[in-house]
C-alpha cells in the first residue's frame, strides 16, 4: 500500500516583492529532494504558497517543512 500525504503552508500578507525574494532565496535549497519528497513553491497576490508532497516518509516530509520553515524565516529577517 502506498501512502501520499500533501501539505500546504500559506504565508499571507506578503508584498509580492518580499515573495518573490523568499521564493528565489529558497531555490537551491529546492534541489535533489530525496526520492518521494517534492516541494512547489508559488506566488499567488499576496501569498507565498508552498505545496509539499510525500509519498514515503512523513519523518522525512515533517523535517524538511520545519527546515524551509526556518529558512523563510531567516530569509524574511535578512530583507526586512
Amino acid at each position: 500500500m502506498s501512502l501520499t500525504c500533501q501539505v500546504q503552508v500559506i504565508l499571507n500578507n506578503l508584498s509580492k516583492e518580499k515573495a518573490e525574494t523568499v521564493k528565489r532565496a529558497l531555490e537551491p535549497d529546492n534541489v535533489n529532494f530525496p526520492e518521494g519528497l517534492s516541494l512547489y513553491i508559488e506566488n499567488i497576490d499576496n501569498k507565498l504558497v508552498f505545496n509539499f508532497e510525500s509519498k514515503k516518509s512523513m519523518k522525512k516530509l515533517i523535517s524538511t517543512i520545519d527546515e524551509v520553515l526556518e529558512h523563510v524565516q531567516v530569509a524574511l529577517k535578512v530583507i526586512e
